[in-house]
């Protein structure tokens, strides 16, 4: 684990550790088993950058799931979101009926996650929650409470664990800061 790093000429620090990472991921865990339980809720990755949170969060669950994933674009390779949603895959799914957890790296804006929620709710589920690993409060646009979120963050740009720069750094096991300068 490195304290600090430079990609692209931008130097980031030690933010969030991957043992308080982990901490959190088993917490939220628990209390997503304990709602659902007597429930197979279908489980909706948002890819890309929430596959590393995502895998580490159904590992920890009590219940059992259906998992499916859906692909938005809103950043390119910016570091603030352009607000051009996008859809570069569907579901494979049936929602009708169906309990749906949102399963999200971040929540900044709240564009894709209303995006994702106008879509799914047109189909009628059961239930649709969203938990997030990182939300950052200050910044967030929607009218309605992220269900389960790991991490408030203030307004920065962070990477690592999932999540991106330019489509890198994502395997890193901690979450990294930029510093600004």
């Amino acid at each position: 684990m490195a304290k600090q790093f430079n990609i692209n000429g931008d130097n980031f620090e030690l933010f969030i550790s991957e043992n308080k990472i982990k901490a959190r991921i088993s917490k939220l865990a628990k209390q997503i088993s304990r709602d659902y339980k007597g429930s197979i809720p279908i489980f909706i990755g948002v890819l890309n950058g929430s596959f590393i949170f995502f895998s580490d969060l159904i590992r920890e669950l009590k219940i059992d799931c259906e998992v499916d994933f859906i692909k938005l674009s809103s950043y390119g390779d910016a570091k603030i979101s352009s607000g051009d949603i996008r859809m570069l895959k569907e579901l494979n799914c049936q929602i009708e009926g169906r309990d749906i957890v949102i399963v999200e790296d971040i929540v900044d804006s709240g564009l894709s996650i209303d995006f994702i929620k106008n879509l799914i709710t047109k189909q009628n589920p059961k239930s649709f929650k969203v938990v997030t690993l990182l939300l950052k409060k200050d910044v967030v646009k929607i009218n309605y409470k992220i269900d389960y979120v790991g991490f408030e963050i203030p307004t920065c740009f962070v990477i690592g664990y999932g999540l991106d720069y330019a489509q890198r750094v994502r395997h890193l096991r901690d979450i990294y800061r930029l510093i600004e300068n």
